[in-house]
C-alpha cells in the first residue's frame, strides 16, 4: 500500500507542468504606460501558456527608463530569472541623459512589438490636415507646440524628423515633454498645445469619441481600420515605429541565455501573445539572436544622429 501511495504521488508530480523558471519582470516606468502594459502582458501570457508558473512585475520609474536600467544591471547580475522591458524610448533616454549604463550592460533577448505614432489636434482646432500643421510650422516653428512623451523619446524624435522633412530647423521645434500619457492627453484636449504625438493606442478612445482629430500616422502605409493618411502621403518622407524589447540580466552563461531566449520565443509564437497584439493594436516585430543585436546597434546609431540634429545630444 505504501509503495502504491508513493507511486501515486510520483505519478501526480510528473503530470504537473514543468515550468522553465519563475520570472520577475522590471517595467522601468510608472503603471499604465507602454512598458508597464508590455510587462503585464508578458506576465499574463507566460503564466497562461505554461512558460512560467509565477511571474511578478516590478515598476521602477524615472528618466526614460534609465533608472530602472541601472538598477537592473547592478542588482540582477547573473540572475537568469530577471527580465527588463525596454525599447526605442530607452535608447533615446540613454543618450539624452548621458547615462553611464547602456543596453550593452544587459543581455538583449528580443524585440517584441512595434507601434506607429499618431499626430492629433483638438477637435476644435483650426488645423484640419497635416499640411495645415506643416504650413504653421514653416511660418513660425516656435509658435507650434507639440505635446508628447519624454524628451529624446520616440515622440520627440518623430517631431524632429517631421521638422527636418518639412525643411524646418529641428532645433527650433517647441516640444513639451510630459511624464505620463494622462498629462499629455489633458494638455492636448485642453488646447494647451497645438498638436499631440504618441502611439495610436494612447489616443484611440478620444479619436473615436470625436474629441481629437487624427491628421496623420507615421507608418509606411495606411493602417487597417484607421482613417488617416501617412506622413508620406502628406509629403513628408518620415516613417517612425516605436518598438519594445525584453532583455535579460548581465553575466548569464550561454546556457542560461539560451533558456531565456527559448522561453521568449515560445511566448512570441503563442496564440495568447498573438491575441494580446491584436487587442492592443501592436505590430508583431519579433526579432531575436544575432539579427536583433545587429538591428539594435543600427537603431542606437540612427537615434544618436537624429538627437544630434534636434540638438539634444552634442
Amino acid at each position: 500500500m505504501k509503495h502504491f501511495f508513493l507511486a501515486s504521488i510520483l505519478a501526480g508530480a510528473l503530470a504537473l507542468p514543468a515550468y522553465a523558471a519563475d520570472y520577475t519582470i522590471i517595467a522601468p516606468a510608472n503603471p499604465g504606460g507602454g512598458w508597464d502594459q508590455t510587462a503585464r502582458s508578458l506576465q499574463t501570457v507566460m503564466q497562461q501558456e505554461g512558460i512560467s508558473g509565477n511571474v511578478q512585475v516590478q515598476n521602477v520609474p524615472g528618466a526614460g527608463g534609465t533608472i530602472g536600467l541601472a538598477q537592473f544591471a547592478s542588482q540582477q547580475k547573473g540572475n537568469p530569472n530577471a527580465l527588463l522591458v525596454g525599447g526605442y524610448v530607452m535608447v533615446g533616454a540613454i543618450l539624452t541623459n548621458n547615462s553611464p549604463v547602456t543596453l550593452k550592460d544587459v543581455t538583449p533577448i528580443a524585440r517584441l512589438t512595434g507601434e506607429y505614432e499618431a499626430i492629433v489636434v483638438p477637435a476644435a482646432s483650426e488645423i484640419k490636415t497635416m499640411a495645415d500643421l506643416v504650413e504653421a510650422l514653416k511660418k513660425d516653428p516656435g509658435a507650434v507646440s507639440w505635446g508628447g512623451g519624454s524628451a529624446g523619446g520616440t515622440d520627440h524624435i518623430a517631431v524632429g524628423l517631421i521638422a527636418k522633412a518639412a525643411g524646418v530647423d529641428p532645433t527650433k521645434i517647441n516640444y513639451i515633454a510630459y511624464s505620463g500619457g494622462g498629462e499629455a492627453l489633458a494638455a492636448i484636449l485642453g488646447s494647451q498645445v497645438t498638436a499631440g504625438i504618441s502611439g495610436y493606442g494612447e489616443f484611440e478612445p478620444q479619436i473615436k469619441a470625436g474629441t481629437l482629430r487624427l491628421i496623420a500616422v507615421s507608418s509606411a502605409e495606411r493602417l487597417p481600420g484607421i482613417d488617416a493618411p501617412t506622413l508620406k502621403e502628406s509629403g513628408l518622407d518620415v516613417v517612425v515605429e516605436n518598438w519594445r524589447m525584453v532583455a535579460a540580466a548581465p553575466g548569464l552563461t550561454d546556457e542560461q541565455k539560451a533558456a531565456v531566449s527559448a522561453d521568449i520565443e515560445k511566448l512570441a509564437k503563442s496564440a495568447g501573445w498573438q491575441e494580446v497584439l491584436k487587442t492592443k493594436g501592436w505590430q508583431d516585430t519579433y526579432l531575436a539572436g544575432a539579427a536583433f543585436d545587429e538591428q539594435l546597434s543600427k537603431d542606437v546609431s540612427a537615434t544618436e544622429a537624429v538627437l544630434k540634429d534636434i540638438g539634444l545630444v552634442k
